[in-house]
């Protein structure tokens, strides 16, 4: 078996490479990216690395050839990347891939508010219909990306949100990576969404405790929120962005915890607490 990660220079799929690299043999490893100068200590261990544009259908049928399970990595080109995708899937099926692992969102549906939704809806939809084996991780809001703003709230003693009372079953990307690895070396089940959350549902007021006993939480409306996220110096993209999820969660889309972290890697996922203890900065 050769196992492919698209876009392997970001930081989930680096996680994900040097977690396949403990079960596998390296010559079974192929990295796909843009920028294959920037995966040269890989390369030092015996992994093969291509160039894969998204943009360029015959450079992914070449970076693909030969591999039996891929990781289709989603773009960071959010509401500009259901074409690039789809052009991978594609590829993919041109290149003879058997099993195509995609990462997505909770609730890819309609009427998910979260911006990059529709995006995942499209992809998702396109890799069922291919017609080879299929495994859709869903992953929740990344712990690691609560971590700053926990720490400015517990500086500030507020902590402001749009999200009400809704909660997320936030998620480390390093147990999403070890959910890849999972699903690309046959763990779990094909032509199956996993929903990947963390052991816990949290709300706003729940992250307030986490960041301490005197942080205040001050619901906002959506507008606020977003101004407020332009006046700490976010692009307007970002900002509308990340209050997105705050409706999201709001509306319950990412509140569902599942089994699905122990079900591909054999180990119970990493609470935020634990994680916010650990975190140099706090």
């Amino acid at each position: 078996m050769r196992y492919g990660i698209t876009g392997a220079s970001g930081q989930l799929g680096r996680e994900v490479a040097t977690l396949l690299l403990e079960v596998v043999d390296a010559a079974d490893v192929v990295l796909t990216t843009r920028n294959p100068n920037a995966l040269a200590e890989f390369a030092g261990r015996g992994v093969d690395l291509r160039v894969a544009d998204f943009e360029d259908l015959p450079s992914l049928t070449r970076a693909f050839d030969g591999i039996d399970s891929l990781l289709l990595i989603s773009t960071d080109r959010v509401g500009d990347r259901v074409a690039g995708h789809l052009a991978a899937i594609d590829a993919a099926a041109n290149a003879g891939v058997g099993h195509l692992v995609y990462t997505s969102v909770p609730n890819p549906v309609e009427d998910n508010p979260a911006l990059p939704a529709p995006d995942h809806l499209a992809t998702e939809k396109a890799l069922q219909e291919r017609g080879f084996a299929w495994t859709s991780l869903r992953n929740n809001l990344y712990s690691e990306l609560q971590v700053p703003s926990l720490v400015h709230a517990a500086a500030s003693g507020t902590l402001v949100v749009n999200s009400g009372e809704g909660r997320a079953a936030y998620v480390t990307r390093g147990d999403c990576a070890a959910a890849a690895v999972g699903a690309l070396t046959a763990r779990g089940e094909r032509n199956v969404a996993y929903d990947i959350s963390g052991p816990q549902a949290l709300s706003a007021y729940d992250l307030a405790e986490l960041a301490g006993a005197h942080v205040e939480v001050v619901q906002v409306d959506d507008a606020e929120f977003v101004a407020a996220l332009i006046d700490s110096g976010l692009p307007e993209h970002a900002a509308n962005l990340i209050a997105s999820f705050g409706v999201a969660t709001r509306q319950g889309y990412l509140a569902e915890v599942t089994t699905a972290v122990h079900d591909l890697t054999g180990r119970q996922p990493t609470p935020l607490d634990q994680l916010i203890r650990s975190a140099p900065q706090h």
